[in-house]
């Protein structure tokens, strides 16, 4: 059995065009009131991988843990306690890099993190 269908009726008005829907990104909550994505920004490259030749200081982002034990799972980040300052080619190197294995992509990450740690101390404590 055939179905036939009706025509579809002219519309009397022309559709609107709007502005483009943009995505919003979510606020990421201070921990303890301290932003500690704002701490990363102008610091050297903590991550300093030995395979990477260019450190870029202009290029240095938070970059957070890929490990479970800090809150990383699939499609959730890491809290932003578990940041350090790197470069864009350590920030790769680490996330989707083939040269390091993952022990020591977590290695490289760890060391990062206690020099880091030290030092964001210290500069939390100054601005007190």
């Amino acid at each position: 059995m055939i179905l036939k269908r009706s025509p579809m009726k002219p519309s009397t008005k022309p559709m609107k065009r709007g502005a483009p829907i943009k995505a919003r990104r979510k606020a990421r909550p201070k921990i303890d009131g301290v932003d500690y994505l704002a701490l990363c920004r102008g610091q050297p490259c903590y991550l300093m991988l030995p395979r990477v030749r260019v450190h870029d200081i202009e290029t240095v982002v938070p970059a957070h843990s890929n490990q479970s034990r800090h809150g990383k799972a699939l499609g959730i980040k890491a809290s932003d306690l578990y940041t350090v300052p790197a470069c864009f080619s350590c920030h790769y190197q680490i996330d989707q890099g083939k040269d390091l294995t993952r022990e020591e992509k977590f290695a490289a990450w760890d060391a990062a993190y206690a020099r880091w740690k030290e030092d964001r101390a210290r500069m939390l404590e100054a601005s007190k």
